[in-house]
Order: C-alpha cells, then structure tokens, then sequence
C-alpha cells in the first residue's frame, strides 16, 4: 500500500520532506501547498506538483497524511487545529511551553472529524523528548539534561525573522562548555536555563530599522529568547549569505543517576546516559523525521486511533516500513 502524502508549506522544511519521501518506498508525493505565488515556486525535485494553499479541502480525499510544515510560533497555532479537521496531520510544533495547549486544540477537532494528528515530531521536541523519558524511567534517581548546538535553530530562527524590522537573519544555539562538562561528571549539578545555553543571533535590518528597538524586541521575546543569554548581531545581506547559508545542527540528552541502594549492601552505581546527534543539515534531518511519523499516522488512522498523538504514544515499530516480523528477526 503506498501512503499519499502532501505538503503544506514549502520553506526549508517543505523543501526537506519533499526530498525525504523519494527515499522512501512505501510513499507517494501528492504535491507540496502553499500560500505564495505558485508561479514563484521551483520545486527540488522536478516534477512535484504545486497548489495554492485554498485547494487543500479539494483534496482532503486525495492525500493520507499532510505533512504541516509551518513555524511555531505563527503558522501552526493555527494551521494545526484547522487541517486535523480534513486530514490525519504530522507537525513539528517546537515551542515546549505550549506543547500541552497546542495538543488540546489540536485534538478536539482530530477526534471530531476521525483523524489522526502526531505533534511535536523532529528531533527535539521529539527524539530528544523520548530518549528524556527513558533516562527517567530507567535511572528514576537522577537528574536529566538536554543541550543542543552548536548550530542553527529553524524555530529560533524563523521567530527571530518575524521581528518587526528584521530583513532576514539566523540564530545559532551554542551549549555552554562548563555546564555540559558539570552534567557530565555525575555529580547531578542544578543547571538553571541561562548557564545551559547562549544564543547568538545574526541579523540584517529592514530599511529604516532601529536597530535598538529590534535589539529589545528579540532579547525579550517570551520563551525563545528572553530565558538565555542572547547576543545579537547586525550584519549586511551578503554577509549573511557568504557566512551563514549552511544550516548544521546538534545537540544530546544526558540522564546521571544511581542504580544500587546502600539497603542492597552496596553504596550504588553511578550511572551516565547519553544520546547524541551531529547534523549536516537541521531541516532535512528534521523532515527525516517527520516522513517517518507520517506512515505512523496513516497506521494509527487505519486502526482507529483518532485525536491529537505525541511521540510518546507511538510505538516504534509504527515508523518503520518493515513488518513486524522482519524488525523482530533482524533488528531486535
């Protein structure tokens, strides 16, 4: 059975899924949606169709799972309540604060219409909030830490440039060198936010910017830079270009604590885990993970599991195209 799926939206992350489903088998492109001039629009892979955003509900029996791949902070507040209403939906909505309220407005119209809607897929939220909830489950004693960078964040980055007076501009997320090295010795130090991370931001000003104001407007904006040491930066367009046109990206979770209790007749175990990534390219690997949820979607939508999903309800068989049988045989 091959799964249908379409794209709404057609930044880097749309561009990234659009490329991540000819890698997989098992799925089919229906096109990619957007809200832009579809005349502008010049696909990565020659031949995807491309639709105005309005012609989604036309295809609301075409397409299995559409792929949201709008930003947090403006687009899928929105967007995600309004398609779980026509389609089974897969979203990467990476604003932890309101994880909890984007879930429940996503899952009253899931469950109204018999769709199915994965939130908060990518790798942080995501594969990072997983691997969090293995080290607590495994090491209940313990304290758990999660770093990320160095490199460029799209959630930052796309908050940075709705910034009244921004042009354009990127936000590189940069770990602290002292903390990771305090989480890593097992003595479970107690990190506040501002001494995990840094926060550099790169950016050119629209015309008759003020630079102050655009200053003040980032540095206090409401969790995304406000909590963090934020520095930001004032460049020219092609200094953008020559110097941050890449997009890499990183991070790990660790989880320290002890196994073992002096009532066993031991003083306990101290023990470390450790999950990392080091990505060439943020939305592509992002995307990556996104495809994979959707053919979870699409299985949870057969098997009559409607209403909004996180990564923690899926199993994890769900994302692969393997059978069941074939993943026990040759990867368990």
């Amino acid at each position: 059975m091959t799964i249908t799926i379409g794209v709404a939206g057609y930044g880097n992350l749309g561009r990234g899924v659009e490329q991540a489903i000819a890698q997989n088998n098992d799925m089919s492109l229906a096109g990619v949606f957007t809200r832009r001039d579809t005349e502008s629009i010049t696909t990565s892979v020659p031949g995807t169709d491309v639709f105005a955003w309005s012609q989604l509900p036309e295809y609301q029996d075409r397409i299995d799972v559409l792929i949201l791949c709008g930003g947090s902070k403006d687009d899928l507040p929105q967007q995600g309540p309004e398609m779980a209403a026509l389609f089974n939906t897969v979203d990467s909505f990476d604003t932890h604060a309101t994880i909890p309220e984007y879930f429940a407005k996503v899952d009253a119209p899931a469950r109204a219409a018999g769709t199915t809607a994965i939130i908060s897929t990518g790798w942080d939220p995501g594969l990072f909030s997983i691997n969090r909830l293995f080290g607590e489950a495994i090491l209940p004693e313990g304290a758990t830490y999660s770093f990320w960078g160095t490199g460029v964040s799209q959630g930052h980055s796309e908050a940075l440039r709705h910034v009244p007076g921004v042009a354009a501009g990127v936000q590189y997320t940069i770990p602290a060198e002292e903390a990771v090295a305090a989480a890593r010795s097992g003595s479970r130090p107690h990190l506040e936010t501002r001494n995990k991370h840094t926060r550099e931001c790169y950016v050119v000003l629209a015309e008759g910017a003020d630079a102050d104001d655009v200053r003040r407007e980032i540095v206090t904006m409401p969790h995304y830079f406000e909590p963090y040491e934020t520095t930001v930066h004032f460049i020219t367009a092609e200094e953008l270009e020559r110097d941050h046109n890449a997009m890499p990206h990183g991070g790990f979770v660790l989880r320290s604590g002890r196994t073992g209790t002096a009532a066993a007749g031991d003083n306990g175990h101290e023990q470390l885990i450790e999950y990392s990534l080091t990505l060439g390219n943020n939305p592509g690997f992002t995307s990556s993970v996104l495809v994979a949820y959707a053919r979870a979607a699409y299985r949870l939508a057969q098997a009559g599991e409607h209403g909004a999903k996180t990564p923690f309800d899926v199993a994890p068989g769900l994302l692969s195209p393997r059978t069941a049988e074939d993943l026990r045989a040759d990867l368990l």
